[in-house]
């Protein structure tokens, strides 16, 4: 199919729903972002859902030009780049902040690793 050639209506609303669905999803990682309160709870609300919505914009994006034009890999490239790089940013984010809230005496959530209470003086049993 050349770019004149208009798309069938089927392939259209797939597309279409696809890409509202990924603005959609964006939108409601936003609305996490200002609904909840300790940036703990705001970390995960833009990381997962910035993935979610990138995988949803790329599948549309790479089936429209794959069908109108050739192949479009490099949509899958950023979406592979996307997903592989956002995880490991938020894992040094909130450690990050974990580090420097612990150094300012607030409160943190609970270690979930049994060897940080060896560090913390307290007893393993």
């Amino acid at each position: 199919m050349t770019p004149a050639t208009p798309l069938p209506l089927w392939l259209d609303i797939a597309i279409s729903a696809l890409v509202l669905a990924g603005a959609f999803v964006a939108f409601m990682g936003s609305f996490g972002l200002l609904r909840l309160k300790s940036y703990f709870e705001r970390v995960h609300a833009p990381s997962i859902i910035a993935t979610l919505g990138c995988w949803l914009t790329m599948h549309a994006t790479l089936i429209y030009f794959s069908v109108t034009d050739k192949l479009a890999l490099h949509a899958l490239l950023i979406a592979l780049f996307i997903a592989v790089t956002v995880p490991v940013t938020t894992i040094f984010l909130m450690r990050a902040a974990l580090f420097r809230a612990r150094r300012m005496g607030e409160k943190v959530p609970p270690s979930l690793s049994r060897t940080t209470h060896i560090y913390e003086g307290e007893q393993d049993s």
